[in-house]
């Protein structure tokens, strides 16, 4: 037997070496079996559990929203708000059938003037005549009395804005007019000569009842004018409109010269609020005065003016003394005018009167915004203290409140250390004057002169003005919705839409039925609910967190566990369809 070379065994054995390294030994089928067993149990483990759990707590909760009926009341396609402004006519001399008379011409007299279909003014008899004419019918028809009371109860729940009393007066020539400050009844009086006979066309009495009521409410049609024409209105996808009043084909020109006025005393105005708090504040650069009877003051001067108010806005008040308080240094001392025997105070001063540094004024006192009003009582010996330009004592600060000058009186002049404190009847002129500046920042009108009619001119335009804030805000919010699908919106948010649809819709209910103190109440839940629900905050914080930030955030933690997974899931695929192909070719 002849021997192998040696060199041909080493040669024989590194073949059988590199083969047995290129080609492993075969896998079992238990081996493959339990392999794909180990991949199939971790994509199950992902696709049935990982996935929906990950989906699951990630997903953004966004609670159904009624888009195009909130889009709708953006736009001003639902409410179209009227005013019906009801005035009773009385006169208590005059027979019923001759008060008809004048109101049906004077009712025909203000229609024919009307500019303004939005807002109208609705005449109607009062009590007594009303009664008297009832019982001239068939006392033997119940009928009618059910529908008469059923009809008085109707008029009964508008609220009357006005009532005119008119008296004949034979001394008279012309007609007169007299509305006192603090009432809403219009007294006329006119001569016998106003009233025509029945063959006459013209009617002088019902003209001049018609003409003064138009100058009574003319400043708030103008108020309410200018506030629907500001109104912005989404397009929405349909025909653009500039406002709610203009697309109804309602609006009422305004001037320009009242336009600029009406805006220039918005400004000045604060915000709407439930709640204002006021401060009252007496500062003195010297002792006097040690004590001030404001309590008695408040209760008799402004009180009933905010107990008034209360159905518009609810008011706190605090007051504060401080003694010893020094001008602003930027203010110039005050300077002795010998000719007028008064001292002045430059009007270019008057920015920098209040000393910031140590005054102690809080710019804002609770929930709602804060209106200061200061009582500065000057030294005895720069008194009496007037501004040098306009003989003023007293001046506001648009958005903030207002200052009076009050002159010590002449006991304190004469012996500071002797004199009383500030008795009630001292403070009076002061808190009068801050009356008037308190209903000009709460944004009430000049005219008409009696205060009552004032705020409910201001009930009905604060009523407006929310109904088409609340408006607005929630067609931002479903523009919001639409444009980010990924902000979550909670259930409160929905909750809040659904109670500002709800009150938007009593606001406009009421405000036809005339009932505008119950339309103020509802626009002002509606505001409140709608800014609730637009500030949310768990839905505010979604719009700082994008798709494009969650992907950076997942990336690299799913990368290594993926790749992996993945891999070795194509690779077993390749292996499967390699060996079919292989055996169906052999």
């Amino acid at each position: 037997m002849d021997k192998e070379d040696p060199q041909t065994l080493l040669m024989t054995a590194a073949k059988l070496v590199e083969e047995s390294k290129r080609q492993p030994p075969p896998e079992s089928k238990e081996g493959i079996r339990l392999r794909q067993l180990v991949i199939l149990s971790f994509w199950t483990v992902v696709v049935f559990l990982g996935l929906p759990v990950w989906l699951w707590t990630t997903s953004i909760y966004r609670a159904r929203l009624p888009l195009q009926e909130m889009l709708d009341w953006a736009e001003g396609r639902v409410c179209r708000p009227t005013f019906p402004l009801q005035i009773v006519i009385e006169g208590p001399l005059l027979p019923g059938n001759e008060v008809l008379r004048i109101l049906r011409a004077t009712q025909h007299a203000l229609d024919d003037h009307n500019d303004f279909s939005l807002h109208h003014l609705r005449l109607r008899m009062g009590n007594s005549h009303t009664s008297s004419n009832s019982s001239q019918q068939r006392p033997n028809v119940e009928q009618n009395h059910q529908i008469a009371r059923s009809s008085e109860d109707a008029l009964q729940a508008k609220e009357k804005a006005l009532t005119i009393i008119l008296t004949p007066n034979g001394g008279l020539t012309t007609a007169r007019a007299e509305l006192q400050p603090q009432s809403t009844t219009l007294n006329i009086k006119y001569p016998s000569s106003y009233i025509p006979s029945a063959s006459s066309t013209s009617f002088p009495l019902a003209t001049f009842i018609a003409g003064q009521l138009q100058d009574l409410f003319a400043e708030e049609q103008a108020l309410i004018a200018l506030a629907l024409s500001a109104a912005p209105v989404s397009t929405g996808g349909h025909e653009p409109s500039a406002s709610i009043s203009q697309s109804q084909g309602h609006a009422r020109p305004v001037s320009a010269k009242l336009a600029a006025r009406l805006a220039s005393r918005t400004t000045r105005a604060l915000k709407y609020a439930p709640v204002y708090h006021i401060t009252i504040s007496l500062f003195s650069p010297t002792a006097w005065p040690s004590s001030w009877d404001i309590e008695s003051a408040i209760a008799e001067y402004l009180a009933p003016l905010l107990r008034s108010a209360s159905i518009i806005s609810n008011f706190t008040i605090d007051t504060q003394t401080q003694l010893y308080a020094s001008f602003s240094p930027s203010v110039q001392p005050p300077q002795y005018d010998a000719d007028q025997g008064v001292w002045t105070l430059r009007e270019e001063d008057l920015g920098g009167f209040i000393n910031a540094a140590e005054w102690p004024l809080s710019p804002s006192i609770g929930a709602g915004p804060t209106l200061n009003f200061i009582i500065y009582v000057p030294d005895p010996s720069t008194s009496p203290l007037i501004v040098k330009e306009s003989r003023a004592i007293s001046w506001s600060i648009p958005q903030w409140g207002g200052i009076m000058i009050l002159d010590p009186p002449s006991s304190a002049r004469r012996s500071e250390a002797q004199a009383p404190g500030l008795s009630k009847e001292d403070i009076q002129p002061a808190l009068l004057v801050f009356s008037h500046q308190l209903l000009s920042f709460l944004g009430a009108p000049q005219s008409p002169p009696s205060i009552p009619l004032q705020l409910q001119t201001l009930t009905r335009v604060r009523a407006v003005s929310l109904l088409l804030s609340a408006s607005s805000t929630m067609g931002s919010l479903a523009r919001l919705t639409v444009a980010l699908p990924s902000i979550a919106i909670p259930k409160t948010v929905s909750t809040a839409v659904d109670v500002t649809l709800e009150h938007l819709a009593e606001t406009c209910n009421a405000l036809k039925d005339g009932r505008f103190t119950a339309a103020l109440d509802h626009a002002r839940t509606a505001e409140m609910a709608a800014e609730r629900g637009f500030f949310e905050k768990s839905m505010v914080g979604q719009v700082y967190f994008p798709d494009e930030h969650k992907v950076a955030v997942y990336l690299p933690l799913l990368g290594p566990v993926g790749v992996p997974l993945l891999m070795s899931a194509l690779k077993e695929l390749r292996r499967i369809w390699t060996t079919r192909h292989s055996r169906s070719q052999s």
